[in-house]
C-alpha cells in the first residue's frame, strides 16, 4: 500500500491524502480523521526515505549554541532531542564558543540545505545580524532560544529575564543589601540587557540611586573578570550585595571573595542565574534564578517543526516566554 494507492481508496487527491497525513491546517479535522482511519485500516506505513527525497528533507535540524561548559544548554539539548526524536529527525550541534564570525561561519555552512531547520542561541559578541538575516532570506525555518535578537523577526523562545531581574534585586533589598553591584556578561546579549534593566526597576522601585560604578562589564576572558571584580570588591565603599547575571560570574566572585576574606553572606550576599545542581552544594549555598531549561528546548524544538511542516506560519504567539524561579540559600540569608 503506497500514497497513491491510499488516495484512490479515499477516493481523494493525491495532495489531500499527503497533506491529511502531514496534519497540515488546511486539511479539515473530519478529512483527517477519515484518512488516518483507512490509512490504519490497509496498514498503510510512511516510507521515511521516499519522503524525503520528495521534499528533498534532510531530516536534520542544527542547534547552535555559545557552549557547553554551561549547565543551562545540556538540559535545553535534552529537550530538543525529545522532541526530535519523535519525529524521527536527526540533531546536529554547533558550537560558537561565543565567537560570532565561528558563528557567521556555521550560518554560511547551514545555509547549502544540509538541515531542515535551524535553533539559535546566539554568541556574546553578536552585534551585526547581517548573517542571520540572510538565513531568513534563504527561506531557513529559524528559532531563537533564551539569546535573541529582534531582527531578524522569528519566533522565539525565552525566559522571563526582565522580571526575574527584578526579583533577583529585591531578593537581595529584602535581605538587608544597601549598595547592589550587578555584573554583566555582554552589551549585546539580550539576556545581560533584560536581567540589568530589572536590576535598575527595582531600584528604582525601592527608592535606590544606580550608581553606574556598581555595573560592572564582564565577558568571555575569565581572568579580567576575575580583575574587575577584585577591583569592585576592594574599593572602600564595597558593594552588600551582588547580582551575577550568569553562574560563572558569581562562582568567580566566590574566589575572589575567599581570597580578600570576606565572609558569605555577612559581608556581601550573592545572586544569580542558573541550572547547577552543584549551586546548592556550595559553601554557603547559591541562591539563584532557576531557568526551565529543559521546557525550553522542547517549546522550542516544537515551534521548530511547526515552521519545518508548514502546520501554519510564524506568528507573535510564537514568541514563548516561560517562567523562572527563584530558589533562595545561604548566600543571600539574613543574619
Amino acid at each position: 500500500m503506497n500514497l497513491k494507492q491510499l488516495a484512490k481508496e479515499l477516493n481523494l487527491s493525491f495532495s489531500t491524502v499527503s497533506k491529511a497525513l502531514r496534519d497540515s491546517h488546511e486539511i479539515s479535522t473530519d478529512t483527517k480523521n477519515r484518512v488516518l482511519a483507512k490509512a490504519k485500516e490497509l496498514n498503510y506505513q510512511v516510507n521515511p526515505l521516499a519522503s524525503s527525497f520528495r521534499k528533498q528533507k534532510s531530516r536534520t535540524i542544527a542547534v547552535v549554541i555559545p557552549e557547553v561548559v554551561n549547565d543551562f544548554f545540556g538540559p535545553v539539548i535534552n529537550g530538543i532531542e525529545s522532541i526530535a526524536q519523535e519525529k524521527s529527525y536527526h540533531v546536529l550541534i554547533y558550537l560558537t564558543h561565543e565567537d560570532m564570525q565561528k558563528e557567521v561561519a556555521i550560518t554560511q555552512l547551514l545555509q547549502n540545505g544540509r538541515v531542515d531547520g535551524i535553533m539559535m542561541s546566539l554568541s556574546e559578541q553578536t552585534s551585526d545580524t547581517t548573517h542571520l538575516e540572510a538565513l531568513k532570506e534563504k527561506g531557513i525555518p529559524l528559532v531563537f532560544f533564551d539569546r535573541t535578537v529582534d531582527q531578524p523577526d522569528a519566533p522565539k523562545v525565552t525566559t522571563d529575564d526582565y522580571n526575574c531581574g527584578i526579583k533577583a534585586t529585591e531578593h537581595l533589598i529584602e535581605s538587608g543589601c544597601k549598595q547592589i553591584a550587578f555584573l554583566s556578561i555582554s552589551q549585546h546579549l539580550s539576556i545581560s540587557n533584560k536581567r540589568m534593566n530589572g536590576y535598575l526597576e527595582a531600584l528604582k522601585k525601592n527608592n535606590i540611586k544606580p550608581d553606574s560604578a556598581l555595573i560592572v562589564s564582564c565577558d568571555s576572558d575569565d581572568a579580567k573578570n576575575n580583575e574587575r571584580i577584585q577591583e569592585l570588591l576592594k574599593r572602600e565603599n564595597r558593594p552588600d550585595g551582588i547580582f551575577a547575571s550568569v553562574e560563572k560570574l558569581a562562582v568567580s566572585t566566590y574566589k575572589i571573595c575567599e581570597e580578600l576574606r570576606l565572609n558569605i553572606p555577612k559581608d556581601v550576599k550573592i545572586v544569580t542565574f542558573s541550572n547547577s545542581y552543584t549551586a546548592a552544594f556550595l559553601n554557603p549555598s547559591l541562591t539563584t534564578v532557576t531557568q526551565p531549561a529543559y521546557e525550553m528546548g522542547r517549546e522550542a524544538a516544537a515551534v521548530l517543526f511547526k515552521l519545518i511542516e508548514k502546520k501554519k506560519p510564524a506568528s507573535p504567539i510564537d514568541n514563548i516566554v516561560l517562567n523562572s524561579i527563584l530558589i533562595a540559600r545561604n548566600s543571600t540569608k539574613s543574619e
